[in-house]
């Protein structure tokens, strides 16, 4: 029997201020990365304002999945805060991992209505569609693109550009126009050296190639099942729309990336564009304010564009997390001190400036926020199209399979995209049989 964890009575009292308490250490554990930075010394205002003591345990992304999973699996105590991706939501909720936070809210005062809807779907709801939250969302992210807008503004290769293709080169429309680019610059010298059209995501390790791929399969047509009957996978997963979103997926990769990217995710995306090696890049939101603090690719010289539309819609695969509060943790109510002060509007205008990216709908639809940086508007105009992998308790199954299937005929050439989408919807079906769903 699975054990339901929800808030203590002693939690709210604290929250509300009506009672004192001693001050705790309290442990927040995510990933090792430049936003991880921001939110220790953003954190330091709650520590003077709390007297609280602020523990962080930062894990490299290629293993933050399985430590922390881990440390949830295992019931241990490591963290009293937990800033965990969007697809483990189902299976912290379900197997009592998080603590459900709606009460808390509803004492208060702090509703899912103010953040970004796709933010709360994605980060914070568990069933999908219903108003059970087990996180507050925390960081917005998205999948978008990072292109050398000065080399797009030489005179020559504007020249050249439109002499091949009719139209300026510039931000593309589509995804088709999106790889005409990307195979303009494939090879081509620049400044003495040789460059390339696009770093993609082809990783096959953790969700590398899948949080690349989705964003053509989106706007080929694919969905991950029937929309009006939960699982029913045949026609959906494995659509002529899918199997040709597939397909545009290894042309990219075969005619338009660097020698050797066959294993690529963020880190080597961000190291090949800013070397100098790409003349566009696919990543996640977050390194925009690290490509624009860059002394090479920096100041003017990037641009930004959301993921262009294909076919059957314009779609971005959704990134980011949201924070939750650790079930086993025998700091809750010191931890959910932390939640109501994050959730602030004053504290959440500051993540954004610190370079964390806020879900807050206050902070990203005040009338500044799109000039705000360079990148604000792409960030806006992503997140309004955003789509995500399954949340499911079982996703880490359905994650190797589907990395698997379409890493084999991606990089590996094996077989049709048919056959990997077919296979894929066996293996699916399969996993959801084994979970009782279907």
């Amino acid at each position: 029997m699975k054990t339901k964890f929800f808030y203590s009575a002693a939690a709210l009292a604290l929250a509300a201020g009506t009672n004192a308490a001693m001050a705790e250490d309290l442990t927040l554990c995510w990933a090792a990365w430049d936003p991880a930075n921001a939110l220790v010394e953003l954190s330091k205002e709650f520590e003077a304002q709390s007297g609280h003591n602020m523990s962080f345990e930062f894990v490299p992304w290629p293993n933050f999945a399985d430590r922390m999973l881990n440390e949830l699996n295992s019931g241990g105590q490591l963290c009293d805060l937990l800033i965990g991706d969007s697809q483990w939501i189902g299976g912290a909720a379900e197997n009592g991992q998080y603590v459900k936070l709606n009460d808390f809210f509803a004492q208060e005062g702090i509703t899912m209505d103010d953040f970004i809807p796709a933010t709360v779907a994605g980060y914070a709801e568990w069933p999908k569609g219903s108003p059970n939250y087990w996180a507050l969302p925390a960081f917005g992210d998205v999948v978008g693109w990072t292109y050398r807008k000065d080399w797009f503004d030489r005179p020559e290769l504007q020249e050249e550009f439109k002499a091949a293709h009719g139209r300026d080169l510039g931000v593309p429309a589509s995804l088709e126009e999106l790889k005409d680019i990307a195979q303009f610059f494939q090879g081509r010298d620049i400044d003495g050296n040789t460059v390339y059209g696009a770093a993609i995501y082809t990783e096959r390790g953790s969700e590398g190639i899948t949080m690349g791929v989705t964003n053509a399969l989106y706007n080929y047509g694919f969905e991950y099942n029937n929309p009006d009957q939960a699982y029913d996978l045949e026609g959906f997963v494995n659509s002529e729309g899918a199997i040709a979103g597939l397909e545009y997926y290894k042309e990219l990769y075969d005619t338009a990336t660097p020698p050797g990217s066959s294993n690529w995710y963020m880190g080597e995306n961000i190291d090949a564009y800013k070397s100098g090696q790409v003349a566009m890049q696919m990543n996640f939101a977050f390194i925009w304010p690290g490509v624009e603090a860059d002394p090479n690719v920096g100041g003017g010289k990037s641009g930004y564009f959301p993921n262009p539309a294909g076919p059957d819609g314009q779609f971005a695969q959704l990134g980011g997390q949201g924070i939750s509060v650790v079930a086993a943790s025998e700091k809750q109510d010191a931890a959910l001190e932390y939640i109501k002060w994050f959730a602030q509007p004053d504290v959440q205008q500051k993540w954004w400036e610190a370079g964390g990216y806020s879900a807050l709908s206050a902070v990203v639809e005040d009338p500044a926020f799109a000039t705000s940086q360079p990148y604000a508007q792409t960030f806006l105009d992503s997140m309004a199209i955003v789509k995500d992998f399954w949340a499911e308790p079982a996703y880490a199954e359905l994650l190797l399979a589907m990395q698997a299937r379409v890493h084999g005929y991606v990089i590996a050439s094996e077989g049709t995209a048919k056959e990997a989408l077919d296979g894929l919807v066996k293996d699916w079906i399969e996993v959801f049989e084994d979970e009782g769903k279907i």
